[in-house]
């Protein structure tokens, strides 16, 4: 018996050439699946951080309405509101933002995100703008749901 037990361990040499591919095989599966899921979600968490901006840029301008009687164009006035808004346009990394129109009774806050490129090579946008007659829209660029956008332009 005890020669028996040594005859089939000196055969018993690791996996075959055969077992390894095929375990090579299966991650390279399981990595073509998470891959492309992983950049998806990265994509979404940096719009998702881009409309929170915008959120919070319309907030500071009600705010800024409130205490100095207009909307105001400046980001520095913003940041001193809000100090989540950055000072800069790009005080925030892979965000970009502006304010391309304030004034007595309307504004618009604009935030693109540079981290992410669309089929179409453009940076996706997201912005709220406020009207003369006090209408509030939340509008966005380009119309791909992946991106958070909806498809009538709207978030």
């Amino acid at each position: 018996m005890l020669n028996r037990l040594r005859q089939r361990t000196g055969d018993e040499g690791g996996f075959t050439l055969i077992e390894l591919l095929v375990v090579i095989l299966i991650i390279g599966i399981l990595a073509a699946i998470a891959i492309p899921s992983f950049i998806s979600q990265k994509n979404k968490a940096y719009s998702s951080q881009a409309v929170e901006t915008a959120r919070s840029m319309a907030t500071a301008e009600e705010t800024n309405l409130t205490n100095e009687g207009k909307y105001t164009a400046e980001l520095s006035a913003l940041n001193k509101i809000e100090p989540t808004i950055p000072a800069t346009a790009t005080g925030i990394p892979g965000l970009e933002v502006s304010v391309p129109a304030a004034g007595t009774n309307e504004y618009k806050v604009l935030v693109k995100v540079t981290k992410v490129k669309t089929a179409t090579g453009t940076n996706p946008e997201f912005w709220i703008e406020r009207t003369a007659t006090g209408e509030t829209k939340y509008q966005c660029e380009p119309k791909e749901v992946k991106y958070g956008c909806t498809t009538s332009g709207e978030w």
